[in-house]
């Protein structure tokens, strides 16, 4: 096949989304478009076309489907969480400059991240903000402060992005959110520097002393998310231990007396069951056993089941439902509300997927490595983490930029003879990381804090955000050629 013929969707899709007047749901609909189109032109030899395309098509459905049931449950659980808010009172505490520092750090790294991991696509982004804005950060500075809560996006909304990644890659969720893991420690460790340089041009002089007490918190949230996927599946590997590693520094941070000990536990009493019901099906083997049984579905013998009762989105719907009960709110407003907010995540989601699905089974990702292996060796694998931060970048969603890409990239590993689950971890934890300064992030952010200076001013101060991730990531890439070349 033809290298431009192969490329041609990928740089449509591109081009789309690099113009700014294009929406994520019109470039995946010329994605697949094109994609489709190429294998009418080319398709695969030895191949009847109407089967294949219903199969392939088929298959990037069920793949998606899961995605998308953890997107509406996201979705309607945030909506329910909210909407008990608002009948609980408002508690909020003066702040103290002298522990500015320490509870900015509170909402960057640890409060932001676990919203986002139990919820995902931006919540934590959110809530990052209102805090920081309630400490009295504006403008740019508490823009690029929020923008932290999506410096664990490989968990993020329960790790949907991740569990694509792996089935697309063919290897184990939880396998690859442990190499991600330890990827994200160099990565953290460029946040933390990063972090201290932006509370500098917040007016803030970060103090020895809670440099080293951020440093302590930072290194116990990289290594507790590793360890935690030795004892659970990745899709709780981030919500778990932040959730613990946040009531942890509330309660030293905080010292609540009674009454606002209580406050505090009514207001995260959601997320604490819908934490412990997650951890108790991913630990409690018979109950985990038993939920994977449980109505589970297998119509494509190449691809994992669906087991409705053990899936994330289940928990998420049943303990917003709950939620919604105590708060006494209509559930056609909330209904209503989801799927507002859920239909174009989703709809993005299946197109990319069944994009990614055809573009594995014609061919296409195959003959981009194959081509750029043959111009410059196995050195084009180094290419990969631009590749990852693109898709981020562009895309906004982890999910979306593994499906587009992670065919790519695990047929450049192959061509490099490196080892493919480390370049799949690659793939997978820049371009999550990168969403993070997505234009879909970006806008959002300065829409909320009515940014004057828009999206450019945001840009201009927190690109450095950028490099952690990709010095990491063609760190590792030539570690990888380096062994594969012994």
């Amino acid at each position: 096949m033809p290298t431009l013929l192969a490329i041609a969707p990928l740089l449509i899709v591109i081009a789309l989304l690099a113009s700014g007047r294009a929406s994520a749901l019109l470039a995946g609909a010329a994605g697949l478009g094109a994609t489709l189109l190429v294998v009418l032109l080319a398709p695969p030899p030895g191949v009847a076309l109407s089967p294949f395309l219903l199969h392939h098509a088929g298959i990037g459905a069920w793949l998606a489907w899961q995605v998308i049931a953890i997107v509406v449950g996201g979705i309607f659980f945030y909506r329910c969480v909210r909407a008990r808010e608002q009948t609980l009172p408002p508690a909020h505490k003066p702040v103290v400059q002298a522990t500015l520092h320490r509870q900015l750090y509170f909402a960057a790294f640890l409060l932001g991240p676990f919203a986002e991991a139990v919820t995902g696509f931006g919540v934590g982004y959110i809530i990052a903000l209102a805090v920081i804005a309630r400490l009295g950060i504006r403008g740019v500075p508490a823009l690029a402060l929020g923008l932290y809560s999506q410096c664990l996006v490989p968990w993020g909304a329960l790790a949907i992005g991740t569990t694509l990644g792996a089935q697309i890659a063919g290897m184990s969720p939880t396998s690859l959110g442990e190499r991600c893991a330890l990827l994200q420690m160099p990565i953290h460790a460029g946040y933390l520097l990063l972090f201290w340089h932006f509370l500098r041009s917040a007016g803030i002089r970060p103090r020895s002393g809670q440099c080293v007490d951020d440093l302590v918190w930072t290194l116990l949230t990289v290594v507790a998310v590793w360890l935690a996927h030795t004892v659970v599946d990745v899709e709780i590997a981030g919500a778990a231990p932040l959730g613990i590693l946040v009531a942890l520094r509330w309660l030293r941070d905080e010292r609540p007396d009674g009454d606002r000990l209580r406050g505090a536990l009514r207001t995260a009493l959601p997320y604490a069951m819908l934490t412990i019901a997650l951890v108790l099906t991913r630990t409690v083997v018979p109950l985990q056993d038993a939920l994977k049984a449980l109505a589970a579905w297998q119509p494509f013998a190449d691809q994992a089941p669906f087991a409705p009762f053990y899936a994330p989105g289940f928990w998420l719907l049943l303990v917003g439902a709950a939620t919604l009960i105590v708060a006494r709110t209509s559930p056609t407003v909330i209904i209503r509300q989801t799927a507002a907010a859920a239909w174009r995540p989703s709809a993005v989601t299946l197109l990319f997927v069944v994009m990614a699905a055809f573009y594995v089974a014609g061919g296409l990702a195959t003959s981009i490595a194959a081509a750029l292996h043959q111009a410059v060796g196995p050195a084009a694998t180094l290419a990969s983490p631009a590749f990852a931060a693109i898709g981020g970048f562009l895309t906004g969603s982890g999910a979306a930029s593994n499906a587009m890409l992670m065919p790519m990239q695990a047929a450049l590993a192959a061509e490099a003879n490196i080892d493919p689950a480390w370049a799949a971890a690659v793939q997978n934890g820049v371009t999550a990381n990168l969403t993070m300064l997505s234009p879909i992030r970006v806008s959002m952010g300065a829409a909320i804090l009515a940014l004057a200076g828009g999206d450019g001013a945001v840009y201009r101060a927190a690109w450095l955000l950028a490099l952690p991730a990709l010095v990491t990531g063609v760190t590792a890439i030539a570690l990888l050629l380096g062994l594969a070349g012994r």
